[in-house]
């Protein structure tokens, strides 16, 4: 009885596809829509600028690692069972998160936020392909799954833009709590639940170690924009991060069953395009983040005017995800994704003749162009993963795809934005007439100086903010030249790796 009642809520996979999808998209829009909250929260809680970016990237840097333990638990005992759970979590953590007194209280909340949607996250992806049976089926609700992924990303400072303007910051997250209410019954009531495996016993030693790796991985790179490279606190985080991450691959390949099939990378299909999903969301995440601040604290636009300004890059990611599906058929994955790469280093390019004046039509026609190359990337890459494993593995790749999401978010913050506090902190100038605490607080972020500059006369703070948006301008162009050669060195990879072939293979040597 219970295998004829999950056949007939499964006769019409698309109604499925759309309850899936819309937990993705809040789970994903929750990467970014806060955003253009943080100078307000930068006023109200007084965050330095490391915490800061913690409060940004730790959703995401919560998230990734434990994307594959959730994965497999789903696997295990069900995914249904864990995607509601997900939901209970994430809609909790949202109400603490809107409310937090302090600093710490918002980093820990936005922490239990990333537990919920690793819960959730492994379960939309995977259900695409248990219930789509049909190769072509499956291809169009990938090309769907992928325009809400990238999409979200990109709408989350406008709905953040939205929401915060005319009430408080904390209005980003109580968004959830609703939509999370309406999920818990319609995912019971039309998601069908999956088979389930439950032989050997759940590895909560490797989940620890590759959780805290990607946090040593994240801490070591801020530190090392914040104290140098060679700083004692850099080097020690990084080769913790290191030892710790190398403990996990060896535990996963002694394991039974291990959290990761490890031998799914030995597909070079499958390892590059994980890596082409990484780079793709390091540069939008990370430059969102940075380009959210440009808005509001260089050109002074109000939170839903600068959200207003990434819209292009929303609409074109769109296009660009329902373009890629055919696209990929016609020209394959791997030349789609060098090519995705490549026009987004040559759309952001442009961008390096930004000043502290208001260019909307540059940013606009970047911006255009960014959003649907990257989605172009994405949506390969999600078929070059999915296509690339048998359906008992699905769960693994689902996990590794949206790791790639998460962990490239979160690294973004981490690399970009540290990026370009240092090179603020380094090249902030010496201003005559102002007192050492002050010009310390106006060089430790462009927030910092907002806050410095109205304290002082006006003739004073005109001149910080002059200085400190200068200062932040410049750090942005060299990030955005950073991002660049990344997106290049990406594309070259994949041409180097698949030259002289255009098809995915599977692990097994099938072809797709």
């Amino acid at each position: 009885m219970k295998d004829i009642d999950a056949m007939t809520r499964t006769r019409n996979p698309w109604v499925v596809l759309t309850v899936l999808c819309s937990s993705l998209l809040l789970v994903v829009i929750d990467i970014t829509v806060l955003y253009v909250a943080l100078p307000m929260i930068s006023t109200e809680l007084n965050p330095s600028a490391s915490q800061l970016l913690w409060i940004a990237d730790v959703y995401s840097l919560i998230c990734a690692p434990l994307l594959i333990p959730f994965a497999t638990l789903g696997d295990r005992f069900g995914r249904r069972r864990m995607l509601v759970r997900g939901y209970v979590v994430f809609g909790a953590a949202s109400v603490l998160a809107a409310f937090a007194p302090n600093v710490p209280a918002l980093i820990a909340a936005r922490a239990l936020l990333g537990l919920g949607s690793a819960m959730i996250m492994p379960s939309t992806l995977s259900m695409i392909r248990q219930v789509f049976d049909d190769a072509d089926a499956r291809a169009k609700a990938l090309g769907v799954w992928s325009a809400v992924a990238s999409a979200g990303a990109v709408i989350g400072p406008l709905l953040g833009g939205a929401l915060v303007e005319g009430t408080w910051w904390g209005a980003v997250f109580l968004i959830n709590v609703p939509v999370m209410l309406a999920a818990v019954p319609l995912a019971l009531w039309l998601v069908p639940e999956s088979p389930r495996r439950v032989a050997g016993r759940w590895d909560a030693t490797s989940a620890c170690l590759a959780t805290a790796g990607v946090l040593g991985l994240a801490y070591g790179i801020k530190e090392a924009g914040h104290s140098g490279p060679l700083a004692p606190s850099t080097v020690l985080s990084l080769t913790a991060a290191a030892v710790l991450l190398v403990l996990f691959v060896v535990r996963q390949r002694r394991g039974d069953p291990p959290l990761l099939d490890v031998g799914l990378f030995a597909n070079p299909s499958f390892s590059t395009a994980a890596t082409a999903v990484v780079i793709t969301f390091l540069i939008l995440v990370g430059l969102e983040l940075l380009f959210t601040q440009y808005l509001q604290l260089v050109l002074d636009l109000s939170p839903f005017a600068a959200a207003l300004r990434l819209l292009p890059m929303s609409v074109t990611s769109v296009a660009g995800s329902l373009a890629g599906g055919p696209l990929v058929r016609r020209f394959g994955a791997p030349a789609l994704i060098a090519a995705g790469l490549a026009g987004t280093a040559v759309s952001q390019l442009p961008l390096v003749a930004l000043d502290t004046t208001d260019r909307a039509w540059l940013m606009g026609l970047c911006f255009a162009g960014m959003g649907f190359w990257l989605a172009v990337v994405l949506t390969a890459s999600s078929n070059a993963l999915m296509n690339a494993v048998d359906v008992e593995r699905a769960g693994q790749a689902a996990a590794v795809e949206e790791t790639s999401y998460e962990l490239g978010g979160g690294l973004g913050i981490a690399l970009l934005g540290s990026v370009t506090s240092a090179a603020y902190g380094r090249w902030f100038p010496a201003l005559p007439g102002l007192s050492d605490d002050t010009w310390q607080a106006a060089r430790e972020s462009l927030s910092g100086a907002v806050r410095a500059a109205a304290t002082l006369p006006r003739a004073d703070g005109t001149k910080v903010l002059d200085a400190a948006r200068e200062t932040f301008v410049a750090g942005l162009h060299l990030t955005l030249t950073v991002s660049t050669g990344l997106l290049l060195a990406g594309g070259l990879v994949v041409v180097f790796v698949f030259r002289g072939r255009n098809r995915i293979t599977s692990p097994l040597g099938e072809q797709r």
